[in-house]
Protein backbone atom coordinates (compact mmCIF):
# COMPACT_ATOMS: atom_id res chain seq x y z
CA UNK A 1 0.00 0.00 0.00
CA UNK A 2 2.78 2.35 1.46
CA UNK A 3 4.43 1.27 -2.25
CA UNK A 4 1.87 3.22 -4.15
CA UNK A 5 3.81 6.26 -4.33
CA UNK A 6 2.89 7.66 -7.53
CA UNK A 7 -0.74 7.43 -6.62
CA UNK A 8 -0.07 8.89 -3.42
CA UNK A 9 2.01 11.61 -4.93
CA UNK A 10 -1.29 12.70 -7.36
CA UNK A 11 -3.80 12.42 -4.47
CA UNK A 12 -1.53 14.94 -2.08
CA UNK A 13 -0.53 17.15 -5.20
CA UNK A 14 -3.83 17.71 -6.02
CA UNK A 15 -5.03 20.84 -6.51
CA UNK A 16 -8.01 23.21 -7.35
CA UNK A 17 -7.54 26.81 -8.90
CA UNK A 18 -9.36 29.49 -6.61
CA UNK A 19 -10.63 32.66 -7.08
CA UNK A 20 -11.10 34.74 -4.00
CA UNK A 21 -13.20 37.85 -4.03
CA UNK A 22 -13.99 39.95 -1.03
CA UNK A 23 -17.91 40.16 -0.14
CA UNK A 24 -19.08 43.33 -2.02
CA UNK A 25 -20.72 44.96 2.08
CA UNK A 26 -17.57 44.69 2.91
CA UNK A 27 -16.01 48.46 3.41
CA UNK A 28 -12.71 49.02 2.15
CA UNK A 29 -10.42 52.00 1.71
CA UNK A 30 -9.91 50.82 -2.05
CA UNK A 31 -11.05 48.48 -4.73
CA UNK A 32 -10.37 44.99 -3.83
CA UNK A 33 -8.35 42.90 -6.50
CA UNK A 34 -9.43 39.33 -6.36
CA UNK A 35 -6.92 36.81 -4.71
CA UNK A 36 -6.12 33.75 -6.75
CA UNK A 37 -4.18 30.29 -5.38
CA UNK A 38 -3.45 27.03 -6.50
CA UNK A 39 -5.39 25.36 -3.04
CA UNK A 40 -4.06 21.56 -2.13
CA UNK A 41 -6.97 19.13 -2.14
CA UNK A 42 -6.12 18.15 1.17
CA UNK A 43 -5.49 20.78 2.97
CA UNK A 44 -8.20 23.09 4.96
CA UNK A 45 -9.17 26.69 4.08
CA UNK A 46 -8.29 28.49 7.15
CA UNK A 47 -4.93 26.33 6.86
CA UNK A 48 -3.53 28.02 4.02
CA UNK A 49 -5.32 31.07 3.36
CA UNK A 50 -2.91 33.80 5.57
CA UNK A 51 -2.05 35.32 2.16
CA UNK A 52 -5.89 35.93 1.31
CA UNK A 53 -6.21 37.55 4.51
CA UNK A 54 -3.21 39.73 4.43
CA UNK A 55 -4.17 40.42 0.43
CA UNK A 56 -7.64 41.68 1.53
CA UNK A 57 -6.73 43.65 5.12
CA UNK A 58 -4.46 45.60 3.37
CA UNK A 59 -7.65 47.65 1.68
CA UNK A 60 -9.26 47.47 4.70
CA UNK A 61 -9.90 49.68 7.57
CA UNK A 62 -8.31 47.81 10.88
CA UNK A 63 -11.41 48.01 12.75
CA UNK A 64 -13.73 45.99 9.81
CA UNK A 65 -11.36 43.38 9.99
CA UNK A 66 -12.97 40.45 12.20
CA UNK A 67 -12.82 36.52 12.16
CA UNK A 68 -12.47 35.73 8.33
CA UNK A 69 -14.79 33.04 6.80
CA UNK A 70 -15.45 31.72 3.40
CA UNK A 71 -18.94 31.10 1.08
CA UNK A 72 -19.49 29.63 -2.32
CA UNK A 73 -23.24 30.85 -3.99
CA UNK A 74 -24.50 31.40 -0.42
CA UNK A 75 -23.06 28.31 1.44
CA UNK A 76 -20.46 29.07 4.13
CA UNK A 77 -17.57 26.74 4.13
CA UNK A 78 -16.71 24.72 6.84
CA UNK A 79 -13.30 24.75 7.62
CA UNK A 80 -13.30 21.49 9.19
CA UNK A 81 -13.93 19.81 6.00
CA UNK A 82 -11.45 19.37 3.48
CA UNK A 83 -10.61 21.47 1.06
CA UNK A 84 -11.05 18.54 -1.56
CA UNK A 85 -14.27 17.41 -0.11
CA UNK A 86 -15.76 21.02 -0.36
CA UNK A 87 -15.27 21.32 -3.70
CA UNK A 88 -16.50 18.63 -4.65
CA UNK A 89 -19.62 18.76 -2.41
CA UNK A 90 -20.32 22.44 -3.75
CA UNK A 91 -18.72 23.32 -7.11
CA UNK A 92 -17.45 19.99 -9.32
CA UNK A 93 -19.68 20.93 -11.65
CA UNK A 94 -18.49 24.16 -12.23
CA UNK A 95 -16.31 26.05 -14.19
CA UNK A 96 -12.65 26.65 -13.00
CA UNK A 97 -11.86 29.08 -11.05
CA UNK A 98 -13.43 28.20 -8.34
CA UNK A 99 -14.89 31.25 -7.24
CA UNK A 100 -15.00 31.52 -3.00
CA UNK A 101 -16.50 35.04 -1.19
CA UNK A 102 -13.93 36.44 1.21
CA UNK A 103 -16.03 37.94 4.55
CA UNK A 104 -14.70 39.45 7.71
CA UNK A 105 -18.08 40.55 9.39
CA UNK A 106 -21.46 39.03 10.43
CA UNK A 107 -20.10 35.30 10.98
CA UNK A 108 -23.05 32.43 10.36
CA UNK A 109 -23.10 31.20 13.92
CA UNK A 110 -25.21 28.67 12.90
CA UNK A 111 -23.12 27.04 10.44
CA UNK A 112 -19.76 27.23 11.22
CA UNK A 113 -17.38 26.85 13.67
CA UNK A 114 -14.46 29.39 15.23
CA UNK A 115 -11.12 29.10 14.28
CA UNK A 116 -9.84 31.36 15.79
CA UNK A 117 -6.02 29.71 15.52
CA UNK A 118 -4.23 27.18 13.84
CA UNK A 119 -3.71 25.19 17.12
CA UNK A 120 -7.44 24.62 16.40
CA UNK A 121 -7.18 22.99 12.90
CA UNK A 122 -4.23 20.31 14.03
CA UNK A 123 -6.85 19.47 17.45
CA UNK A 124 -9.37 18.72 15.01
CA UNK A 125 -6.63 17.00 12.59
CA UNK A 126 -5.64 14.91 14.90
CA UNK A 127 -9.13 14.21 16.41
CA UNK A 128 -9.65 12.31 12.50
CA UNK A 129 -6.22 10.82 13.20
CA UNK A 130 -6.96 9.11 16.25
CA UNK A 131 -10.91 8.18 15.46
CA UNK A 132 -9.57 6.32 12.02
CA UNK A 133 -7.14 4.18 14.44
CA UNK A 134 -9.20 3.06 16.94
CA UNK A 135 -10.95 1.39 13.57
CA UNK A 136 -8.40 0.10 12.30
CA UNK A 137 -5.98 -0.85 15.34
CA UNK A 138 -7.70 -0.50 18.41
CA UNK A 139 -5.80 2.77 18.41
CA UNK A 140 -2.63 0.81 19.24
CA UNK A 141 -0.53 2.45 16.51
CA UNK A 142 -1.62 6.41 17.32
CA UNK A 143 -1.05 5.51 21.13
CA UNK A 144 3.01 3.80 20.43
CA UNK A 145 3.51 7.00 18.95
CA UNK A 146 5.77 9.28 20.43
CA UNK A 147 4.82 13.30 20.54
CA UNK A 148 7.42 14.35 18.05
CA UNK A 149 5.47 11.80 15.52
CA UNK A 150 2.19 13.15 15.76
CA UNK A 151 4.00 16.54 15.56
CA UNK A 152 5.89 15.97 12.46
CA UNK A 153 2.24 14.32 10.76
CA UNK A 154 0.40 17.63 11.64
CA UNK A 155 3.52 19.21 10.26
CA UNK A 156 3.89 17.71 7.01
CA UNK A 157 0.40 18.53 6.51
CA UNK A 158 0.88 22.06 7.14
CA UNK A 159 3.54 22.59 5.02
CA UNK A 160 2.65 20.81 2.20
CA UNK A 161 5.37 18.15 2.68
CA UNK A 162 4.51 14.64 1.43
CA UNK A 163 7.68 12.74 2.82
CA UNK A 164 7.04 13.96 5.75
CA UNK A 165 3.89 13.56 6.26
CA UNK A 166 4.23 9.96 4.59
CA UNK A 167 7.00 9.15 6.73
CA UNK A 168 4.95 8.75 9.89
CA UNK A 169 1.14 8.12 7.80
CA UNK A 170 2.80 4.78 6.39
CA UNK A 171 2.60 3.44 10.16
CA UNK A 172 -1.03 4.03 10.28
CA UNK A 173 -1.47 2.28 7.16
CA UNK A 174 0.50 -1.15 8.34
CA UNK A 175 -1.09 -4.33 9.81
CA UNK A 176 0.51 -7.44 10.64
CA UNK A 177 1.01 -10.06 7.88
CA UNK A 178 -1.08 -12.50 9.50
CA UNK A 179 -3.93 -10.34 9.28
CA UNK A 180 -5.78 -9.46 6.15
CA UNK A 181 -6.32 -6.04 6.89
CA UNK A 182 -8.01 -3.31 9.01
CA UNK A 183 -10.36 -4.32 11.93
CA UNK A 184 -12.53 -1.68 10.12
CA UNK A 185 -12.39 0.92 6.74
CA UNK A 186 -12.71 4.32 8.63
CA UNK A 187 -14.91 5.98 6.02
CA UNK A 188 -17.21 8.88 5.21
CA UNK A 189 -19.98 9.61 2.11
CA UNK A 190 -20.68 13.01 2.38
CA UNK A 191 -23.86 14.03 0.89
CA UNK A 192 -25.32 17.59 -0.06
CA UNK A 193 -28.50 17.59 2.56
CA UNK A 194 -28.71 18.50 5.84
CA UNK A 195 -30.90 16.05 7.10
CA UNK A 196 -27.90 13.82 6.94
CA UNK A 197 -24.47 15.12 5.82
CA UNK A 198 -22.83 12.05 6.30
CA UNK A 199 -23.07 8.20 6.26
CA UNK A 200 -20.33 6.34 8.62
CA UNK A 201 -20.41 2.93 9.96
CA UNK A 202 -18.61 -0.24 10.69
CA UNK A 203 -17.57 -2.09 7.14
CA UNK A 204 -14.93 -4.51 7.61
CA UNK A 205 -11.97 -5.29 4.90
CA UNK A 206 -13.20 -8.83 4.71
CA UNK A 207 -16.66 -10.21 4.01
CA UNK A 208 -17.83 -13.61 6.32
CA UNK A 209 -17.35 -15.56 3.95
CA UNK A 210 -13.43 -14.33 3.46
CA UNK A 211 -13.42 -12.84 0.93
CA UNK A 212 -11.96 -9.02 0.28
CA UNK A 213 -14.69 -6.76 0.26
CA UNK A 214 -14.48 -3.85 -2.46
CA UNK A 215 -15.15 -0.14 -2.94
CA UNK A 216 -18.39 -1.61 -4.62
CA UNK A 217 -19.48 -3.67 -1.85
CA UNK A 218 -19.23 -0.93 0.47
CA UNK A 219 -20.85 1.13 -1.46
CA UNK A 220 -23.72 -1.35 -2.30
CA UNK A 221 -23.87 -1.61 1.74
CA UNK A 222 -24.21 1.43 2.79
CA UNK A 223 -25.27 4.30 -0.28
CA UNK A 224 -26.78 1.57 -3.14
CA UNK A 225 -28.10 5.00 -5.02
CA UNK A 226 -24.42 5.73 -5.64
CA UNK A 227 -24.07 2.87 -8.42
CA UNK A 228 -25.45 1.72 -10.84
CA UNK A 229 -26.64 -1.90 -10.89
CA UNK A 230 -25.02 -4.78 -12.32
CA UNK A 231 -26.31 -6.04 -16.01
CA UNK A 232 -24.99 -9.63 -15.91
CA UNK A 233 -23.42 -10.33 -11.96
CA UNK A 234 -21.91 -13.77 -13.40
CA UNK A 235 -20.05 -12.15 -16.90
CA UNK A 236 -16.78 -11.45 -16.89
CA UNK A 237 -17.16 -7.91 -16.96
CA UNK A 238 -18.44 -7.95 -13.34
CA UNK A 239 -15.22 -9.58 -12.26
CA UNK A 240 -12.97 -7.00 -14.17
CA UNK A 241 -14.96 -4.31 -12.67
CA UNK A 242 -15.12 -5.63 -9.17
CA UNK A 243 -11.03 -6.32 -9.41
CA UNK A 244 -10.66 -3.10 -10.78
CA UNK A 245 -12.52 -1.29 -8.12
CA UNK A 246 -10.90 -3.44 -5.51
CA UNK A 247 -7.42 -1.93 -6.49
CA UNK A 248 -9.04 1.74 -6.57
CA UNK A 249 -10.13 0.71 -2.84
CA UNK A 250 -6.76 -0.20 -1.47
CA UNK A 251 -5.10 3.15 -3.01
CA UNK A 252 -7.97 5.10 -1.18
CA UNK A 253 -7.30 3.91 2.14
CA UNK A 254 -3.82 5.12 1.57
CA UNK A 255 -4.84 8.42 1.64
CA UNK A 256 -7.27 7.77 3.59
CA UNK A 257 -5.58 7.13 6.85
CA UNK A 258 -5.23 11.02 8.11
CA UNK A 259 -8.94 11.64 7.73
CA UNK A 260 -11.05 9.06 8.67
CA UNK A 261 -12.15 10.30 6.14
CA UNK A 262 -11.11 11.03 3.66
CA UNK A 263 -10.02 14.08 3.92
CA UNK A 264 -10.69 14.02 2.38
CA UNK A 265 -11.15 10.62 0.75
CA UNK A 266 -13.98 8.81 -0.54
CA UNK A 267 -13.40 12.58 -0.50
CA UNK A 268 -15.82 11.54 -2.16
CA UNK A 269 -16.86 9.25 -4.48
CA UNK A 270 -20.68 9.53 -3.82
CA UNK A 271 -20.54 12.82 -4.15
CA UNK A 272 -17.63 13.71 -1.94
CA UNK A 273 -14.55 13.06 -3.98
CA UNK A 274 -15.68 12.35 -7.00
CA UNK A 275 -13.48 14.06 -8.93
CA UNK A 276 -10.33 12.76 -7.15
CA UNK A 277 -11.57 9.34 -7.32
CA UNK A 278 -12.09 9.81 -11.40
CA UNK A 279 -8.03 10.35 -11.16
CA UNK A 280 -7.61 7.31 -9.45
CA UNK A 281 -9.69 5.88 -12.21
CA UNK A 282 -7.32 7.33 -14.59
CA UNK A 283 -4.33 6.49 -13.51
CA UNK A 284 -5.46 2.42 -12.70
CA UNK A 285 -6.63 2.80 -16.64
CA UNK A 286 -3.20 3.80 -17.92
CA UNK A 287 -1.86 0.66 -15.37
CA UNK A 288 -4.19 -1.95 -17.10
CA UNK A 289 -3.58 -0.59 -20.68
CA UNK A 290 0.13 -0.83 -20.42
Amino acid sequence: MTDDKDVLRDVWFGRIPTCFMLYQDEITEREAEPYYLLLPRISYLTLVTDKVKKHFQKVMRQEDVTEIWFEYEGTPLKWHFPIGLLFDLHASNTALPWNITVHFKNFPEKDLLHCPSKDVIEAHFMACVKEADALKHKSQVINEMQKKDHKQLWMGLQNDKFDQFWAINRKLMEYPPEDSGFRYIPFRIYQVTTERPFIQKLFRPVAANGQLNTLGDLLKEVCPAAITPEVSPESENRHSRDTFVASIGRYLRASYAKCSYMPSCFNHHSRGHASMLMMLVKKMEKRRIK
